[in-house]
This record gives C-alpha cells, sequence and structure tokens, in this order.
C-alpha cells in the first residue's frame, strides 16, 4: 500500500481583522493593503489562545473524519509551527494531551511557512514499512502575537489558523509520490524574530528595542520565492515523470494573493486550478498549506485520481513541494 491522505481537518479563531483595522494600526490606506497584497482579511486567536487552542479542534475534525480505526492505528503526530505554546514542551506533547492519545512519537517541527510540507513528509517516513499505520500531521501558527502593528509590510499579510491532514495506507498509484525539501540557511536573517531564544533573551531591553516582533525583508522574500518556487515544483515533478499541466490542483502556501497570481502567471498555470485563501485568511505559516488543502477541498471536492500539488516557501529560508494523488 501507498501512503496518502485520507482526511482534512481546519479551525479558525472567530475575530475577523479587516483591512480598516490594519490601515488605522500601519497608518496607510484600506486601498494601499488590498491593491498591494491581494487580502482582504484575516483572523486573529483571542488573548490568551495559543496555538494549541488552534491545532486541537483542526486534529479533532481530523481525526473524525478519518474514523476509529484510524485513531486505534495512530503511530506519530507531527505538529508543525514556529509559534509554540512553550519553549518546551513542544506544542505535539500538549496536543497529544488534548487529544487523550496514547504513547506514541510526537514532535515540532520548525520550517516556519514550509513547516506543514516538512512534517507531512516525515510523517509519510515514518509510516513507510509500517503496514495499516496512520499519523496526524498539524500545522497551526498564532502570528498575531508576533506583529508589530506599526509596520505596514508586515501586519498587512498574517493571520491566525490551524489545519490537519491523517495520513494512512491508500492503493498503489495513489497517495504521495515525491517531496521535495530544501533550506539556504545563508539566507536566514531574511525572515526572523531575534529575542525569545538563547543567543537573544527576552528581556526588558530586547523589548524596548522590538526584538520580539516579526521582522521581513519582504523584497528579497519576494525574490527568493519567486524563483525557489519554481525549483522545488520542477524537482518533484522530475522525479515523478510528471510535466506542470499534469497536475489538477495547486496548494500553494498563501504568502500573498499577487505573489501567488505572479507564480502562476510565469509557470504557465491555469489561475482555475489554484486554490485560494489569501483574500480571506492571509498568510497563516505553517497552517496556510493544510488550511487551503481543506478549503479547496469542501469547496469543490477532490476526486479519486486527481493531481494535487503541494508547495511552500518559508523563513530560514526553506521551501518544500508534494506531489500527491488523491485517493
Amino acid at each position: 500500500m501507498a501512503i496518502g491522505v485520507i482526511s482534512v481537518g481546519a479551525h479558525l479563531p472567530e475575530r475577523v481583522v479587516t483591512n480598516r483595522e490594519i490601515a488605522a494600526w500601519a497608518n496607510v490606506t484600506e486601498e494601499w493593503v488590498a491593491e498591494r497584497t491581494g487580502i482582504l482579511e484575516r483572523r486573529y486567536a483571542a488573548t490568551g489562545e495559543a496555538t494549541s487552542d488552534l491545532a486541537l479542534p483542526a486534529a479533532r475534525a481530523a481525526l473524525g473524519e478519518a474514523g476509529p480505526e484510524a485513531r486505534e492505528r495512530l503511530a506519530a503526530l507531527v505538529v508543525a509551527t514556529c509559534t509554540p505554546d512553550h519553549p518546551q514542551p513542544s506544542t505535539a506533547a500538549i496536543v497529544q494531551a488534548g487529544l487523550g492519545l496514547p504513547a506514541l512519537p510526537a514532535f515540532d517541527v520548525n520550517a516556519v511557512c514550509s513547516g506543514f510540507l516538512y512534517a507531512l513528509t516525515l510523517a509519510k517516513a515514518l509510516l513507510d514499512g509500517q503496514p495499516g499505520q496512520h499519523a496526524l500531521v498539524v500545522g497551526a501558527d498564532v502570528f498575531s502575537t508576533l506583529m508589530d502593528r506599526g509596520d505596514r509590510k508586515t501586519v498587512s499579510l498574517f493571520g491566525d489558523g490551524a489545519g490537519a491532514v491523517v495520513l494512512g495506507p491508500v492503493p498503489e498509484s495513489y497517495g504521495i509520490h515525491a517531496s521535495t525539501l530544501l533550506a539556504n540557511g545563508e539566507l536566514h536573517d531574511y525572515v526572523k524574530v531575534e529575542a525569545g531564544g538563547s543567543r537573544t533573551p527576552l528581556d526588558e531591553r530586547a523589548r524596548a528595542a522590538g526584538e520580539h516582533r516579526f521582522r521581513m525583508d519582504g523584497r528579497a522574500v519576494r525574490e527568493y520565492a519567486m524563483t525557489t518556487l519554481h525549483k522545488v515544483v520542477g524537482q518533484t515533478l522530475a522525479d515523478c515523470g510528471a510535466r506542470i499541466e499534469d497536475v489538477d490542483r495547486f496548494v500553494l502556501h498563501q504568502a500573498n494573493t499577487r505573489l501567488l497570481e505572479s507564480f502562476a502567471a510565469e509557470a504557465g498555470i491555469d489561475p482555475d486550478k489554484v486554490a485560494l485563501t489569501a483574500p480571506s485568511l492571509g498568510n497563516t505559516a505553517a497552517a496556510s498549506v493544510p488550511l487551503t488543502l481543506h478549503h479547496t477541498h469542501h469547496a469543490r471536492p477532490l476526486e479519486r485520481g486527481e493531481r494535487v500539488l503541494l508547495a511552500s516557501i518559508g523563513g530560514g529560508m526553506t521551501a518544500a513541494a508534494t506531489l500527491m494523488t488523491w485517493y
């Protein structure tokens, strides 16, 4: 048997943050935000709501859709996040406890916005050679806690959310065919939160300097994304002997609407094949790919045999792509 996605779950916080609020925070117009990003609104977690609080409902939804056998034969839990509940323990351990799961491997993956596809690839590897076993993969982030609301280049882009999938056995010729993961660590300063780790403690000086807030070199990130997305997508397709036109649906990390439009145009992708959640959710980091997969599946259910290409770019700088056939 091959390994594929057998269920999808999602969860969004209730608070909707419109471009009117963003414009007031960042001293720009609503039109400026919409024109430059194509994002109209995003969701923010409530005060005191942590990443695991979003991850748990998404995980429960995915497990519920997969059925009781998947829960009984769960062999691993991987949580992709770069906004964990705590520096330690892992958010995965907290999610495991919240779900009431027995002892099993449970750990976090931090590849920023590429985290979910890193986690998906690792989870599949854990299942290879274990017939009948399943894995739960969650992507969740709460970027609203990191935002500098006066930074118009970043506060307009990000929102909060969680998505999850259950991996399990599917017939041969279906499921995940190939994945490409890469990191260009020499570019790690393109995206960062400087304070809160062992190099820069989160003390009064760091807070006063705003080093606990998210920073991004937007121009450099865009250039990296446009180049590297082509690279990982091309490599993954080549590994499967497939072409871009063989893909039925593209589920891409929702960095912003304009970047996705540009990438699709450059790659010669039919815009109708590209799932979009950026206009209503913004960039939800590690949650972006599973949330978008959930959205497109429920808006227009994936049919058996559809080829789906998942791809992302993240801080680090990281990139990832996965090609699968839906079962």
